[in-house]
């Protein structure tokens, strides 16, 4: 935390996570266009960023591609508001967002966390059932993890999974994991209490995907990525999965869930919403 803080303080490590938030999954190429700052300059800027966990980076090609990482946040806003606090200020955020923003040509979310396991301890927890189950608040993941396959929804044990469209677009045992991600569903409007207006609205959305990224750290540790992208422009599932509607805890709940299971052996209790 105090190193996110000293990366902060600089104005210009600043504009460039302006400029990520406003287009996330950005070159140094494109994150210098513009700039009246050297490409050294900016590099090391990143570098610092990366360093205080501030950002992500993911390889697309020969291209290294920088993201916004929302865990440090997370973790400041953990540390010095309530839940209660917190979702306050996340309604007042949302309208302050709705009032100013311009539709997001194509938002990504990104997050980077540390856990204490083994990559195979982690890839475990990724595709089996029965651990998806435990921090997944009920929810098993069912699946042969082929290229091309389902990945069914379980919802409580004895059920029949359902298929909600996704197909795993790649899985490299203990490395890489990608799968297609799935619509809203009639529970979501009950949830978010949307109409039946709004689900309509909001079942046009293409379909994203979402991409884990498992690298070891150390000898005792991973580094967990997870991308998750190709969203339609101004997207509802993007705020639902960031964690940015009420109600909604997104990836950032997930996965710390997964992190307190793998690293205590018991994920972390459900939380109490605020009525």
């Amino acid at each position: 935390m105090d190193e996110a803080f000293r990366a902060l303080a600089d104005p210009s490590r600043r504009r460039l996570l302006d400029r990520l938030n406003e287009r996330n999954g950005q070159t140094l190429r494109e994150l210098c266009d513009g700039l009246a700052t050297t490409r050294q300059a900016v590099s090391k800027h990143l570098s610092v960023l990366e360093a205080a966990n501030l950002i992500t980076t993911a390889r697309r090609g020969r291209e290294k591609v920088h993201y916004l990482n929302a865990a440090p946040i997370n973790a400041i806003a953990d540390r010095w508001l309530s839940r209660y606090d917190r979702e306050r200020a996340a309604t007042l955020a949302d309208l302050t967002t709705a009032l100013e923003r311009q539709p997001m040509e194509s938002p990504t979310f990104a997050y980077t966390t540390y856990v204490t396991t083994t990559p195979q301890r982690l890839w475990a927890a990724l595709i089996e059932p029965e651990f998806t189950r435990r921090y997944w608040g009920g929810i098993a993941l069912v699946s042969d993890w082929q290229v091309g396959s389902p990945v069914l929804w379980q919802d409580a044990p004895g059920d029949e999974p359902r298929d909600l469209g996704q197909r795993v677009l790649a899985a490299e045992p203990y490395r890489l994991l990608s799968y297609s991600w799935h619509g809203f569903q009639p529970e979501h409007a009950e949830h978010f209490g949307w109409s039946a207006e709004e689900l309509a609205s909001r079942l046009g959305e293409r379909r994203s995907k979402v991409t884990f990224q498992i690298e070891p750290y150390g000898t005792t540790a991973v580094r967990l990525t997870v991308i998750h992208d190709d969203f339609s422009p101004d997207s509802e599932m993007h705020r639902a999965v960031s964690g940015q509607l009420d109600g909604s805890g997104g990836w950032p709940e997930l996965l710390a869930s997964l992190k307190t299971l793998l690293e205590t052996g018991e994920p972390m209790p459900e939380p109490t919403r605020a009525g």
